[in-house]
């Protein structure tokens, strides 16, 4: 029986999930947890990218101890956010992607290539922290010159493993710079914004095998931790779905990008797939409530949060989507702001939270369904959000869609899925 090890890390966390074939049926077992989370150094934020190296092979420790072989392995991360490397040598920090040093970049950008000609050459929404801005502003500040070329932290993370360089397709897209067309880093945003065109690798797609470690296949996945969870859900024909963590994904697979003016105008991201073309949405997601938790009932499990929010009856929404919540330094303060009146009750908030993040999901599905031309009928929720009950019932009745909510491992199952497809080819 052969096992295969998905390390699939996330914003608040990260885990090790070794994957196998029996009866047919793909079963799974957990063996590594860790906790992650950005760190401000000199008033930036920034991740403890060598911390994340020990978990990784802390946790592969632990799946040879429980398994004894594994047959191969793959990371998958958030998207957005890179290592600058210089030779071998990483040029930290590794800056996260809340931080807020892209704010002052992102005019003289749009300056060298207007985002409607950004958008049309590469579908990709607006976000502040897209890759696009965060190696601009790298530029200004000079830490380009130091270095030679970067890699997306999934990519870096199998380079500390197996010493090897990869640049793979689906994380690459998120970063506003890959070409919707060909399907490769764009050379003229690349020669607009004066990048070293040597930082730009031809991309490799999921299910390349890249070296070895400890024996160990090192393959890529898709490293975007979205493409490996919409590869996890298990849908018929193309539907709705929602990868729900700390951010909320929501989107459909189509057969190609869609670049035209309402795309665009809905901020709708076209992101690479495997075999297809993500249509989706980055919306706030847990993100909101998790930051309220943080700050206002630490002590509270969210099953508690979640039945006081179901009992309240605050009536009043906010915008889930607003800059304002995107790194606020008090996540209650930023609600009071955008709402008539605050809450009378910490039950409020939550209440509030839940019912904003299903009228958004709302307003993404009628945005997907114009833009399409297309109706859908079913909504798959996988992820961490897909464990409340509460927000799946705001959900269902606020999109009229039949909500399947499947709280299970989706983005290490479609980690797996990948690496399994390798041995089956």
């Amino acid at each position: 029986m052969k096992h295969y090890l998905a390390i699939d890390i996330g914003a608040s966390s990260g885990r090790h999930i070794v994957g196998w074939k029996e009866d047919g049926a793909l079963k799974t077992q957990e063996v590594y947890r860790f906790p992650n989370g950005m760190e401000t150094v000199d008033g930036h934020l920034t991740w403890d990218i060598e911390a994340l190296v020990s978990h990784v092979k802390a946790g592969i420790d632990r799946a040879l101890e429980a398994f004894g072989a594994i047959e191969s392995l793959s990371v998958d991360t958030w998207g957005v956010d890179y290592v600058l490397m210089k030779g071998n040598t990483a040029v930290l920090p590794c800056y996260a992607y809340r931080d807020s040093r892209t704010e002052a970049v992102i005019d003289r950008v749009h300056e060298k290539m207007p985002f409607s000609e950004l958008y049309r050459r590469t579908g990709i929404q607006f976000q502040p922290f897209n890759t696009i801005y965060q190696l601009y502003a790298d530029k200004l500040a000079g830490r380009l010159d130091k270095a030679c070329g970067f890699l997306m932290i999934p990519e870096y993370l199998m380079y500390k493993l197996c010493g090897v360089k990869s640049h793979e397709y689906t994380n690459a897209t998120t970063g506003g710079m890959v070409s919707a067309e060909s399907g490769e880093y764009d050379d003229e945003i690349i020669r607009a914004l004066g990048l070293p065109r040597r930082f730009f690798k031809p991309l490799q797609r999921p299910g390349t095998v890249i070296g070895k470690y400890k024996g160990i296949r090192v393959i890529l996945c898709a490293t975007h931790d979205t493409g490996s969870a919409v590869e996890g859900i298990p849908m018929e024909g193309s539907e709705l779905y929602i990868s729900s963590g700390t951010w909320s994904l929501l989107g459909v697979k189509t057969e190609r990008p869609l670049t035209d003016a309402a795309s665009m105008a809905a901020n709708y991201s076209n992101e690479g797939g495997v075999g297809y073309n993500r249509y989706q949405k980055n919306i706030m997601g847990m993100w909101l409530v998790n930051e309220l938790q943080r700050e206002l009932c630490p002590e509270k499990s969210f099953p508690e949060i979640v039945a006081e929010a179901e009992a309240n009856h605050f009536r009043h929404t906010v915008d889930a989507n607003d800059v304002a919540f995107l790194s606020p330094e008090s996540m209650k303060t930023a609600f009071d702001a955008a709402l008539p009146h605050p809450p009378k009750c910490v039950a409020g908030y939550f209440r509030c939270a839940y019912r904003s993040l299903a009228l958004s999901y709302k307003q993404a599905i009628e945005e997907i369904e114009r833009n399409t031309g297309k109706t859908y009928q079913k909504l798959y929720i996988v992820g961490g959000g897909a464990k409340n009950p509460f927000l799946n019932r705001l959900t269902a009745e606020a999109t009229g869609k039949e909500v399947i909510a499947l709280p299970i491992e989706a983005t290490a199952l479609g980690n797996l899925n990948i690496q399994m497809e390798v041995d089956r080819a």
